[in-house]
């Protein structure tokens, strides 16, 4: 059986190889490398925008959290559909107004700042290396679990395999295999749930089980809820702003395609939501005792599940990590090539050379997460508390700047920037020295809202140029 779960990912993984090569030869200019030629449809939209929001924080993660402290922590998540409604009622409408190549691009329009750009540029860089920690975490316990490797090896030929196909392709290899990727998660999590309440004689008798061992998993205790709140918050303010998210709005057609592809989005980030939790209850019955919850859905899907249904649960956990870093990876290397080195250093440069740089900031940024994890950085913390981590900081640095600035004339470069430092600074602060039972979102938020204010109250009143694309026409097409 071992040799059928070699079949299945090697075949899986030269499938991914094939789609960047196809992106590649698709690929005939900056706006088809980075978003795709704005000309996504709303299922391949929507199917990507899930894709990216879905992963290793999901099957590994939440079910880690899950397992660890019970039910209470899905609460955080449910709180992701109205982040996407905001998304496609509030933001998609006046943002999509210009259409840019970056989320720091937009930034620079905005407010009419080099500096508001370079500044997104690095938040973008510092966070992504974060995230993509937990990711590489993941994927090498999913290697040691599926092929026997240590978790180590399993973390390096990970890292190569998403640096390679992101290299190559660009947005349209990315948007692809995130589609690929979603109907391996879909398909893997509506096969997995049945087979694994079989053991329990369906969901009824799991939840009793559940009950009988551990009383406290359907009660708000296993955390504090100030920190269930400030934790939901975190995911709210990052499902709106995140960088590797909002790029998606420009990569669809146009506004009616994004309702649409939102809404496919919202139904299948909620449904493998609902199915992972089933996952992660049957953990805590199957396998009581384990050193850490993140090894909860390796061994479900090692021990428990069909050999072959097993393997198509580890390949969609997989494509979850892979879904999700290739879009952090393509939009940290726009953030160096179009953000830093074309705006603050070069800005003749050809679309050769751009591309070039980008290519180079895609594999250092890659390389960086795997190289902290070597130095003992994060050791031992859940994937999932890295994720929201990440969240916290893209939500602290982009929510306010983003968002106020399609519905605030009277926002200022000046605001945009201290809000950004201001947020992240607090935020970065507040994780290593403040009360543990208040996520740092929450007063990075704060801070950051107050900066945006306060600063731009106390600066000239900006251009009309500056304001005038996002207020004077709203793209609300029927």
């Amino acid at each position: 059986m071992q040799e059928l779960q070699y079949i299945i990912f090697i075949g899986y993984f030269l499938l991914v190889f094939f789609i960047g090569w196809l992106g590649m030869k698709w690929t005939k200019s900056d706006e088809d490398y980075w978003i795709a030629g704005s000309k996504l449809g709303w299922g391949i939209g929507g199917a990507t925008m899930a894709a990216t929001h879905t992963s290793a924080g999901t099957f590994i993660g939440t079910i880690g959290v899950i397992y660890a402290v019970g039910w209470s922590f899905t609460w955080v998540l449910l709180v992701i559909p109205l982040a996407y409604w905001f998304m496609v009622a509030v933001l998609a409408p006046r943002f999509i107004s210009v259409t840019e190549l970056t989320l720091p691009a937009y930034l620079q329009r905005r407010y009419g700042s080099k500096m508001a750009r370079g500044i997104g540029a690095v938040i973008i860089l510092i966070a992504t290396v974060v995230y993509i920690q937990a990711q590489i975490v993941a994927g090498g316990l999913v290697a040691n679990i599926v092929f026997g490797i240590s978790p180590l090896s399993g973390m390096i030929i990970f890292t190569i395999i998403l640096i390679l196909y992101t290299l190559v392709g660009g947005m349209l290899a990315v948007v692809y295999t995130d589609f690929l990727q979603m109907i391996i998660m879909v398909v893997g999590t509506m096969v997995s749930v049945p087979l694994a309440l079989m053991h329990f004689d369906g969901l009824g008798g799991l939840i009793g089980q559940v009950e009988a061992i551990k009383p406290l998993a359907f009660d708000w205790g296993g955390f504090p809820t100030v920190l269930l709140i400030t934790m939901g918050l975190a995911f709210f303010l990052g499902s709106v702003a995140t960088p590797e998210k909002v790029i998606r709005l420009y990569a669809m057609k146009d506004i009616k395609t994004i309702r649409k592809g939102i809404l496919l989005s919202i139904i299948l980030i909620t449904g493998i939501n609902l199915m992972v939790f089933i996952l992660g209850l049957a953990a805590m019955v199957l396998f009581p005792g384990l050193p850490t919850g993140d090894l909860a859905m390796p061994l479900i899907a090692k021990a428990v599940l069909p050999t072959f249904v097993g393997t198509i649960m580890l390949a969609a956990i997989t494509s979850a990590m892979m879904s999700t870093v290739d879009s952090l990876l393509l939009v940290a290397g726009s953030a160096l090539s179009e953000d830093i080195y074309q705006n603050m250093i070069h800005k003749d440069a050809s679309p050769g050379k751009r591309l070039l740089v980008a290519r180079i900031g895609i594999f250092i940024v890659g390389v960086i997460p795997l190289i902290s994890i070597l130095l003992g950085m994060a050791e031992g913390e859940l994937v999932q508390f890295i994720v929201i981590l990440f969240t916290a900081i893209m939500a602290a640095g982009f929510f306010v700047p983003v968002v106020g600035g399609i519905l605030w004339k009277r926002a200022t470069k000046e605001g945009a920037i201290a809000a950004m430092i201001g947020g992240v600074v607090t935020t970065g602060i507040w994780k290593a020295f403040g009360d543990p039972e208040i996520y740092p979102v929450l007063p990075g938020f704060i801070v950051s809202l107050l900066c945006y204010i306060i600063f731009s109250l106390s600066a000239k009143v900006p251009p009309q140029e500056n304001w005038e694309p996002y207020f004077g026409s709203i793209k609300n097409e029927d």
